[in-house]
This record gives C-alpha cells, structure tokens and sequence, in this order.
C-alpha cells in the first residue's frame, strides 16, 4: 500500500449503519462528505443518521441487553471477544492509517499507531476479565453472608470526536463491553472511518447481535442519544461547552454520564530545568495532531528571568518545525482539521495580539502551501494568565509563554483556570515534582513531559470533565454496585 492510496475501497458498507449485527439501509438519502484535510477535496461519502436511524440503534442495544447473552456471558467469555477485536484491528491498521491523516491531518507516521495502541487496550481490559472483583464477598450488620456486586449498567450511547476517534472509541467501547454493556456507538462526521472499521471488526469476530450498534450524525441528531430513555449512560469526550449541555440533560433524566471535556494545561518549569531541554520537548509535543489534543500543554509557566529565554528556545524549535502534507515522509506536522478549526485558531491570533501578547513566531497559513487547513506553529510570550489565549481552548499548534514572580507564583498561575486536565512539571528532582504535582488541580500531571496514561487513568478536574478513561478506573463507570445480603451462605462461599 503507498503511502497516500485511494481509500474508496476499504470500507465495506460506507452507505449503511451497522445496527443489531447487520448492515442496514438508512431512513433517508442523507449523506455526509468527509474532506481531507491536506487538499480540501472530498475523499469520502458516508451516510447521515436521522431520528429513525438513531431509534433503531437505541432499540436494537436495548434488546440486546434485556433479552441478549452478551450480560449474561462470564466476563472471561466475554474477553475472548475483546481479544479477536484486538486481532482484528492489527489487521486493519493500515487502513485506519489511511483514513485518521485525511480526517483530521495526523502525521501518517502516528497513525500507524493507532492500531497497535488500541488493541493493547483490548487486551489490558480481557485481561481484567480474570483479576477485576465483578462480585466479592462483605460483612454485612444483619444476615448471614453479604456480597458485593457489580453488574453492567445498561445501553451506553458513546458520543465520539475527530480529533482521536480510534483510542477514544477504545476508552469507552472497551470497558463497557467487559462490563456487560451494549452499546450505541455515535461517530464524528469530520472523522467516521475508523467507526466504520470497528464495526466491520465487530461482524468478522461474531459479536452478538446488537451488542455494538455504530452510526455517524451531527450534534442535533446526536442529542436524541442523550435524551432517550432507553439509554443508561452517555460516554462522551468532546468539547467543555457540549458537554455542559450533554451533562444537563443527563442529570434532567438522572442518566449515569462520563465527560471527557477541554484543556488549558500547564507546563511549570522550575528554575532547575534545563530552558532548551524543555522547550525541545514542548515543541515536539506541540505538532502532535498539530495542537489538536486536549491534553496539549498549551501554557508554559516560567519565572520572569527565563521567560525570553523560554520564548527564544521554543522560537527557535517551532521555526524550524517542517508543515506539510501528513503522508509526507519529511512533514513533521500536518493541516488542521477543516476550515472552520484553521480559522478558530488564526482569530485566536489574532485576539491574542489584540490582547497585547508578544507573537514571536508563526502566526498566520505557511506561505509555501497553497491548499490544506494549515497553521504555523506559533508562539507568543508575555502573556497574561488572563487574557484570551492563555485562558480559552484553542486547540491548535498556539503555546502562550507566561511570566511569574517566584516557583510559587508558577503553581498559582498553572491552577489559575476553570480547566484541570493536564499538567506537567519540568525539573531535575522527582521529589519536586512529586510534591508541586500533588498540589496541581489537574487529573493527570506528569514530569518533564506530557505523560498521559490510559493504563492508569485519564480525565480531568473541574470543567475537564466527570468520570474517568482508561485503566481499571474506566471500567468502573460502566458498572452499578449492587449490595446483596443474604441470610445463608450461598455455595460457592463455603
């Protein structure tokens, strides 16, 4: 396969929804065309899922759960399932390759990941089939015998988005097919392909019938998802402002939710730090999905002596930083998305010159491509904590350099946001870093670089979301606690 191939063949069914274990015609004509983020042309037709289309997945996930096997497998039964998943996306991994550049301008190199980073996720969850307590014993204060039980807690609907569609698709699918749940998969229209490819898994495997329903719609559509009664729990990453709504309705109906929302992090950099060392790793992180990651450490905190310094280092690594096409060997960092992120980003630019930051570098489309949703990797410093740029996602390759009075005043400013995703702190002594990360408000901080971990677990504080991805912490949220109290000892408790 060449690196840039047609991709009009890969996908079996792009026409149809995959809906209780079949490939079923759409309720309308409706279609979405899916633009490549490097030549602004149409490289994909999907359909466009409509209120009854929507019904139908919600209906077949419900049969599947009350009248299905899939909650009434063994979990061992049911990771066996998980590991032929996995299998199956090593396979397709060229192929998701192809399509996450086109989607939402990746390097192709990182997509090649995908796959193989998904799949070990597959099987950390079968392997918790075997080591997680889905029912334990407890002394209870009356009755003989008590126990702890934990069962799946329904029909998920798991709301996705372009930026990562196939780990963030994993986060959620995964546990809750461990759990026992049955699931409604909802794909971004920017990014539906790899949706497509895990449902084509899905059937190859033998998943039983309405256990992984997957269809692609737009917000309003999508909002039937989170409405409908049928539905226990919405998993949804996205922005903090959806998910506000999203997390509304949820609590209107008292509907279980996981939001994985936005970002502002912070990387403070102690006066230990090495400045080129940091800033090395900063930028590097930085062209990853061009800035397109809420977890981008986006504001680099550092004490007013090295702030020049800081601006100059990380000036000097983003100049040299090669844009271009993402299935360009050479390119080290690829378009955005579409043109309504490109422009998102150059009026955050433009407010944060407005604003009175200092743009050092970048700042406007690469004058060398004439086609493509490009930005330059941009830097500003002296910015204030307050404005615009350092305290709004912009999501996009835009660092804000910002000054503090001491150390202290750094952990001040890191805190200083309505955000509490992620964080980082760049120093020599791992007992600094572990004291000054205990006092960061952040779900995730990590030591000289961006460390996110969904072996462990990911999501925020504050307005970064509820709940928790990844690990055995993401397992949880897909099951209810039940308490059982018995007034015998049942067999198997002898």
């Amino acid at each position: 396969m060449t690196l840039r191939a047609e991709t009009g063949t890969l996908l079996r069914h792009p026409d149809r929804f995959y809906i209780g274990g079949e490939w079923v015609e759409p309720s309308s004509t409706d279609r979405i065309g899916v633009i490549d983020s490097a030549t602004e042309e149409e490289f994909l037709t999907v359909a466009e899922a409509r209120t009854a289309d929507v019904d139908r997945a919600v209906a077949a996930a419900r049969l599947a759960f009350d009248d299905g096997p899939w909650p009434r497998f063994s979990p061992t039964r049911r990771a066996e399932f998980l590991r032929a998943m996995a299998d199956g996306l090593r396979k397709r991994g060229g192929d998701i390759a192809q399509f996450w550049p086109r989607e939402s301008g990746v390097l192709h190199a990182v997509a090649q990941n995908a796959a193989p980073r998904s799949a070990g996720l597959y099987e950390f969850y079968a392997g918790l089939a075997d080591t997680f307590s889905f029912e334990e014993p407890a002394t209870p204060m009356a009755g003989e015998f008590g126990l702890l039980v934990r069962e799946p807690v329904g029909v998920v609907g798991a709301i996705i988005p372009w930026n990562g569609p196939q780990i963030t698709m994993t986060t959620k699918i995964v546990p809750a097919l461990l759990a026992g749940c049955t699931v409604i998969l909802k794909s971004s229209p920017e990014a539906p392909a790899e949706g497509y490819i895990i449902a084509e898994i899905a059937e190859d495997v033998g998943l039983p019938a309405g256990v992984l329903n997957v269809l692609t719609a737009d917000r309003e559509v999508s909002e039937l998802l989170v409405r409908d009664p049928r539905v226990d729990k919405i998993t949804f990453t996205g922005s903090t402002a959806a998910g506000r709504r999203i997390g509304s309705i949820c609590g209107d109906r008292v509907a279980r939710c996981t939001l994985e929302l936005g970002g502002k992090s912070a990387a403070v950099i102690l006066d230990d730090m090495d400045i080129a060392t940091a800033a090395t790793t900063l930028a590097r992180a930085e062209c990853n999905l061009t800035g397109q990651v809420c977890a981008s450490l986006t504001r680099v905190v550092v004490t007013k002596g090295r702030h020049d310094a800081m601006v100059e280092a990380l000036t000097a690594e983003f100049a040299a930083v090669r844009v271009g096409d993402p299935f360009t060997p050479s390119s080290e960092m690829g378009p955005l998305v579409s043109d309504r992120q490109r422009d998102r980003v150059l009026g955050y630019i433009e407010k944060g010159k407005a604003e009175g930051a200092v743009l050092a570098t970048g700042g406007g489309p690469p004058a060398h491509l004439s086609r493509g949703f490009y930005v330059e990797p941009t830097v500003f410093g002296h910015v204030d904590n307050s404005s615009s740029i350092a305290q709004e996602e912009i999501f996009g390759p835009v660092l804000s350099v910002i000054p503090s009075d001491s150390e202290e005043d750094s952990i001040r400013i890191a805190n200083d946001t309505v955000y509490g995703l992620n964080a980082s702190v760049f120093t020599n002594d791992p007992d600094r870093a572990r004291e000054i990360a205990r006092r960061l408000k952040s779900g995730t901080v990590g030591h000289n670089a961006p460390r996110v971990d969904l072996h462990i677990a990911f999501g925020g504080f504050k307005q970064s979301g509820i709940g928790r991805e990844g690990g055995v912490e993401g397992l949880l949220p897909f099951l209810e606690t039940k308490t059982v109290v018995l007034q015998g000892r049942p067999s198997g408790y002898r």
